[in-house]
Order: C-alpha cells, then structure tokens, then sequence
C-alpha cells in the first residue's frame, strides 16, 4: 500500500484572511500548489489554547466552530507546501502524520 502524508490545519469557523474564510485559502493554496486534495471539516464542539468550549449545543448560539483543513499527498509535497501555509496557521496548531492510503479499484471487465 502506498504510504501519503496527512496535514491537518486546525483553525476556528471565524478564522479570515483578507475578509474570507481562512479554510478557504488553505484550500486554495493546497489546491494551487497541486496537491491531490483537500477536505474541510466543520466540528460541533471543541477547544483549543484558550480552553473556551465551542459548541452547537448551547441554545443555537454556535459560534466559531472548529474547523479542520485536511490535506493528503507524498510527504515531499506536503512538506514544500508548508512554506505557503506558514503565514495563514500563525499559531494555530497543524499536524503531520504518516497515512496509509487504500485504493479500491473496479476490476477489469
């Protein structure tokens, strides 16, 4: 099985850059940069450094939920990409990990 790198980019529903959803960009500059995808996923509850509890649960007052960028290509690719994300993640926190990636493919007829 061929083996990838994931890069995860977490960032809050209400991140901007230049006035538009920070996701946004990283998915634009991932997708810019050639990389083979990328995913974005909203969460329903979390945290992050400042130990304030985001959720969707308290009355519909959901604000600034968690949002994850994910990203998965060769380890050499995502490695060059990280330049072009280090002035959108400041201090957010960003992950990589080591992935095995499954293919399944229809069988010739």
């Amino acid at each position: 099985m061929p083996v990838a790198t994931r890069l995860s980019v977490f960032v809050g529903e209400d991140d901007t850059w230049h006035h538009k959803p920070l996701h946004h960009e990283i998915v634009r500059r991932a997708r810019d940069a050639g990389l083979a995808g990328a995913t974005v996923l909203r969460g329903c509850e979390g945290y992050g450094s400042s130990s304030l509890i985001h959720t969707t649960r308290i009355l519909s007052l959901a604000e600034d939920l968690p949002v994850v960028v994910i990203i998965v290509d060769g380890a050499e690719r995502i490695r060059e990409f990280l330049p072009r994300l280090a002035d959108l993640a400041g201090d957010r926190l960003v992950t990589l990990e080591e992935v095995e990636v499954v293919r399944f493919q229809e069988e010739s007829r």
